[in-house]
């Protein structure tokens, strides 16, 4: 079985199991032990994974990190486990700093059984550093994600590529951050430089501040455009036999924005909608006041809708027949509190779907 089944098996049990899995005990049983034995692990082999992990540092004496994996002898990898109701913190991290220091790992991971935060000393040897540089959540992991989980596994690791790819990482959330700024509000230099490419003639103000206008528009039709793309291959690539049963939603594409936050809503109640149908048969449409989730690419079959086009507040809109009742989320994770409503939709969607 590969890694990329492994995970999915855990992302369904997860899904399925997370409401009852509230305490430290029950999330490293039932989640975070089978993590660790999808690596390659044996969990139940003292030479490979040392429960309760203890060594003296310093004046602190006889505390504990959840698990040491060993690879070849040598401790490689620190865990620290939290319950799963718990919002991961650095503050949750103390042991790992301490334990980073006076051991051999250089690689460290903090998780509730549902967010696994990597880290490393990329910043300073031996040191290890405040920010994760790998995140990924178990209710929604991506393809990426799963390329990056490879490298940490029993037969692939290497502490060399893991500290390389930390790095890596790193330096790509930095580079993706400034991109991100430079999306939002471009910058004199961005503006400047892009003006010289499509502008014949000298850049003056009046053009640099028409360009810096319709620089944010393009930017965003742009990256809708590729989000909606894969969207559209992805579904065709797992089901070309869906029919489309009608024509997409006409809007002014430029007003349309696919934000990260509405990606992840989408996964999230694909996820929870996995439990009774097919994936591939939950699919996505934007539009410029919601971001519409609808079953079988129908919008007679909305499922479910993300108002998070709102300056402050996010609502999920959930139906019954043809009425839509919004519902105040402060967290994505909220969502998850919603499942009965969706899984009864998705009942009165489709009969014939079985519990």
């Amino acid at each position: 079985m590969d890694l990329a089944t492994r995970l999915g098996e855990l992302q369904k049990r997860t899904i399925e199991h997370r409401e009852v899995l509230l305490t430290e005990e029950a999330a490293k049983t039932a989640l975070i032990m089978p993590f660790i034995q999808a690596l390659g692990y044996d969990v139940f082999n003292p030479s490979e994974v040392v429960p309760e992990f203890t060594a003296d540092v310093g004046t602190k004496k006889g505390e504990k990190v959840d698990y040491a994996i060993r690879n070849a002898g040598t401790i490689t990898i620190l865990i620290e486990c939290k319950p799963l109701s718990s919002e991961l913190n650095i503050n949750h991290a103390s042991q790992l700093f301490r334990y980073f220091s006076v051991t051999d790992a250089r690689l460290a991971v903090l998780t509730n059984g549902l967010t696994y935060q990597f880290y490393s000393d990329v910043e300073r040897p031996n040191i290890m550093d405040e920010k994760p540089f790998f995140t990924f959540h178990m209710d929604a992991v991506r393809p990426n994600d799963i390329k990056t989980i490879e490298k940490f596994t029993k037969d692939a690791f290497d502490i060399a590529t893991v500290v390389l790819e930390a790095g890596n990482l790193k330096l790509q959330s930095l580079i993706r951050n400034e991109v991100e700024k430079e999306f939002t509000a471009p910058s004199d230099e961005f503006v400047k430089m892009i003006g010289k490419r499509v502008y014949e003639g000298n850049v003056t103000a009046a053009v640099k501040e028409n360009v810096a206008k319709l620089m944010s528009v393009a930017l965003a039709t742009m990256i809708r455009d590729l989000v909606n793309e894969r969207l559209s291959s992805a579904i065709s690539a797992t089901n070309p036999h869906i029919p489309d049963v009608d024509p997409p939603i006409s809007v002014d594409s430029a007003e349309i924005v696919t934000t990260d936050e509405e990606i992840a809503g989408y996964l999230i109640v694909q996820a929870i909608a996995s439990k009774l149908v097919q994936p591939k048969r939950v699919g996505m449409r934007d539009a410029k006041s919601y971001c519409a989730i609808l079953l079988d690419d129908n919008n007679r079959k909305s499922l479910a809708r993300l108002h998070f086009n709102g300056a402050t507040t996010r609502y999920l809109g959930l139906f019954s027949g043809k009425e839509e009742t919004r519902h105040s989320i402060d967290d994505l994770t909220d969502i998850y509190k919603f499942s009965e409503q969706l899984e009864a939709r998705l009942r009165e969607l489709d009969p014939s779907v079985q519990s």
